[in-house]
């Protein structure tokens, strides 16, 4: 245990989600002050063809009100086609999605707001922004391909709110992507459209105090990654159930064991896209409250890579549990009164 005083102090861990319902191994992982708490996780329903698993997470203090969160991506289904929305109309499901005309990440973040901080008095929106950065980093700017177009929009909202009497502030970051399908009928082009609201985090603390946890937050969402054998496996199970036309796979033991047997290896197409899309974590933590990313690059020797800590301190440390700690104090010495083994660690 470290006994030294040091007040200003950041001690970060590693903090591992095994996907324990689905595919049984690390789905992802990032760092987090050591003595917050994680709560959520990975839910699969392979009754939604296009994106059958979703993720939920709180990564909180337990001595504050400082909280990072992360919504579960949305699917959703719209088609031009008149005929094909007699026969699934608004609202009602089809392969799994809900019926519903696409909208921009503003408005799709607004939703999100509404519904889930309905519950709570004197909502205000203090700014919101389109974040281009974030479709960019995403690789989907008005792509086009044969008969398939890709498009997006991305943004942040910052609002205030009471909360049990303690006056909150929250800032929000999403992206909305819309995948259409051009099909020709008698009534010439159609087209049927799969959107999707992901890549929604959100950023809060007691009003007035959002920035003073900016480091903090930038840490947790810079340094999240999916696992990309995970990442692997879900893509080939998403074209598994494509390729059914969606098997309704009921026990969550069917579920393992068929992800089990799919393949935890890309193709050179997924493999790009992949990597494309996990820059996105870096723009949202960018352009949290439109701060230039306080985050610094060190090497690892336990891992042999890469890491992103806070900036602004003159010493890192770091053990081989994934531990990190920063400070400006030079005569901190972890290991003393530790069981662990600390080595320094300098900027990349």
């Amino acid at each position: 245990m470290i006994s030294q005083n040091n007040a200003d102090m950041l001690k970060f861990k590693k903090f591992s989600y095994i996907d324990t319902q689905g595919t049984g191994s690390e789905a992802y992982s990032f760092l987090m002050p050591s003595d917050w708490k994680f709560e959520g996780g990975i839910t699969w329903n392979p009754q939604q063809v296009a994106m059958p698993a979703s993720n939920t997470c709180r990564v909180y203090n337990p001595a504050g009100h400082e909280e990072f969160e992360g919504f579960a991506n949305q699917c959703y289904f719209w088609s031009t086609n008149k005929q094909l929305l007699i026969t699934n109309p608004p609202g009602s499901k089809y392969f799994g999605s809900k019926v519903v005309r696409p909208v921009n990440a503003i408005s799709a973040l607004q939703e999100i707001i509404k519904t889930s901080r309905s519950r709570y008095s004197d909502l205000k929106i203090v700014s919101k922004s389109d974040l281009p950065e974030l479709v960019k980093a995403l690789g989907i700017e008005n792509q086009s391909q044969g008969p398939v177009s890709v498009e997006g929009t991305g943004a942040k909202i910052r609002f205030t709110y009471q909360k049990d009497g303690l006056p909150m502030e929250e800032e929000i970051y999403g992206v909305v992507e819309q995948v259409k399908f051009a099909v020709q009928s008698m009534f010439g082009t159609q087209y049927n459209i799969f959107w999707y609201v992901s890549y929604v985090f959100s950023f809060k603390s007691e009003l007035g105090k959002l920035e003073k946890s900016t480091k903090v937050f930038q840490t947790i969402t810079s340094s999240f990654k999916i696992n990309q054998q995970w990442q692997a496996k879900y893509n080939n199970f998403v074209e598994y159930l494509a390729q059914r036309q969606i098997q309704i796979i009921y026990s969550a033991g069917e579920l393992s064991r068929i992800l089990s047997q799919m393949s935890d290896q890309m193709r050179s197409d997924q493999l790009e896209q992949y990597e494309k899309r996990s820059s996105v974590y870096d723009k949202v933590a960018q352009a949290h409250s439109d701060n230039m990313l306080g985050i610094e690059r060190y090497y690892d020797p336990f891992e042999g890579r890469e890491v992103e800590l806070p900036s602004g301190y003159n010493h890192a440390w770091c053990n081989n549990l994934g531990e990190y700690i920063m400070t400006d104090n030079p005569n901190f010495n972890p290991n003393v009164g530790s069981n662990l083994t600390w080595k320094p660690i300098e900027h990349k």
